[in-house]
């Protein structure tokens, strides 16, 4: 902090420079000025009333308080090549009487150095005007606004909600061509640390597009997380399955409860065709009656909405149809096949399924909503003798036929057909407590 001359804020400095070299009351103000002794206190400016005609309270050097009736302002009056100028310090109580001194203290450096100090701020504010256009979270935004435009509403919340909350406060501020691999590692250890290996992977798949949009479009030299392999930086785990019942006694049983279930109606639908379709959680309730074929007896699912993007296709069984057919008489004036009980254009909530579950006794270690997946995928397999290659693309697995194509919403599409009405009929000899006489060997090769 540079010393403060001992004098009146109203008195006039016969020399063009005060202390340090900042330009003093000489030049004709535009406000009038008030008695204050120097230096300033934050007495004597609590003490200023707003006025409709301002006026400046003095501190020395050039250092000033603007009282308007709006507010009070600090200021540094200066010339720098010949000119008169005025650079503004930030406002009070925002910006304290220590503060502004400190601010003017290196303003009267710049100046001493040959530096204009407004210029070099309306220069720094370019800078971080550019830095903030083309910031990590700025190109992230870019890259999800085009990657997502498609994408289901719930999968933009979610994907962005990790975005906001584990990368921007860590990284989102910084120009994206300043981002190391070492950045990047940092991100994902941080949630590495919190035990969600999951999504630190996911995030790390933003974080890679990102920079990999950003390298498209020349704001990088390179893709720094090319460089990253993930699986030597994660610690590896073993991988647990979603909770599911997949001995043919047990399913029966949790055929029966099912069919007991005495909550809503459009829940109770939720849950047999939850095992009938053995979709997804999301895709189920996600469910729009637009993509449904009654007649045709098929439900083709657009990419969007898919995990691996790809659209598919999943053929109804006679008993689905029957549940989709009198499910349209109460929903079917609506956007999706099962709607929130709490009304609106939304969709049923994704604990919907699994607190249903939970209603009927099975316990999260027991079953699950997703777990209808590896119920279909174990008894197809090991009970029914489906190949798996059927079950596989049902199931909507990324798998590629003998020949290396990848996967094709139609492939197959004829034996999954039939292997979806022997699967609904199976279930419901399951749900009788029939004995069923496994199929290996016998369905179409």
């Amino acid at each position: 902090m540079l010393p403060h001359a001992v004098a009146w804020h109203s008195m006039e400095i016969p020399t063009e420079r005060g202390y340090g070299g900042g330009y003093m009351s000489n030049a004709p103000s535009r406000y009038p000025q008030k008695r204050y002794p120097m230096p300033l206190t934050d007495t004597a400016i609590k003490k200023a009333k707003p006025s409709v005609k301002p006026y400046k309270l003095t501190d020395g050097g050039g250092l000033y308080l603007l009282v308007t009736g709006t507010g009070r302002y600090w200021r540094y009056n200066y010339r720098f090549g010949g000119k008169f100028k005025t650079l503004a310090l930030g406002t009070y109580p925002d910006v304290s009487l220590g503060r502004a001194r400190e601010k003017h203290a290196d303003a009267r450096r710049q100046w001493a150095d040959g530096i204009d100090p407004g210029a070099l701020k309306r220069a720094a504010k370019v800078r971080a005007a550019e830095c903030a256009a083309n910031s990590f979270e700025a190109v992230a935004r870019s890259w999800f606004a085009k990657a997502y435009a498609d994408k289901a509403q719930t999968t933009r919340d979610k994907t962005l909600t990790r975005l906001e909350q584990d990368v921007f406060p860590w990284i989102g501020a910084r120009p994206v061509s300043e981002i190391k691999a070492p950045d990047v590692l940092e991100v994902i250890r941080r949630i590495e640390q919190r035990g969600a290996l999951d999504i630190a992977r996911r995030v790390f798949n933003y974080i890679s597009r990102t920079l990999r949009y950003a390298d498209s479009h020349g704001m990088v030299d390179r893709d720094v997380s090319a460089s990253i392999d993930l699986s030597l930086v994660l610690t590896q785990r073993e991988t647990r399955h979603h909770a599911a019942i997949t001995s043919p006694q047990a399913v029966g049983g949790l055929m029966r409860a099912i069919d007991g279930f005495t909550g809503g109606f459009v829940t109770l639908c939720a849950l047999k065709l939850s095992a009938l379709t053995f979709v997804r959680p999301g895709e189920l309730r996600h469910a729009e009656w637009e993509e449904f074929d009654l007649d045709g007896g098929t439900w083709s699912i657009p990419g969007r909405k898919m995990k691996m993007d790809n659209d598919h296709i999943v053929p109804l069984s006679a008993q689905a149809l029957a549940i989709l057919r009198e499910l349209h008489n109460l929903t079917g004036r609506g956007r999706y096949v099962f709607p929130s009980e709490r009304g609106g254009s939304r969709s049923m909530s994704e604990n919907t399924v699994n607190g249903a579950l939970r209603r009927l006794g099975f316990t999260k270690d027991e079953m699950t909503a997703h777990g209808f997946r590896a119920v279909a995928r174990t008894l197809l397999d090991e009970e029914l003798g489906f190949r798996p290659d059927f079950i596989e693309h049902q199931l909507a697995h990324a798998v590629k036929d003998p020949n290396g194509r990848a996967y094709n919403r139609t492939a197959h599409l004829g034996e999954r057909r039939k292997m979806m009405q022997a699967w609904a009929d199976y279930l419901d000899k399951l749900k009788a407590g029939a004995d069923v006489i496994p199929l290996r060997g016998k369905t179409a090769a």
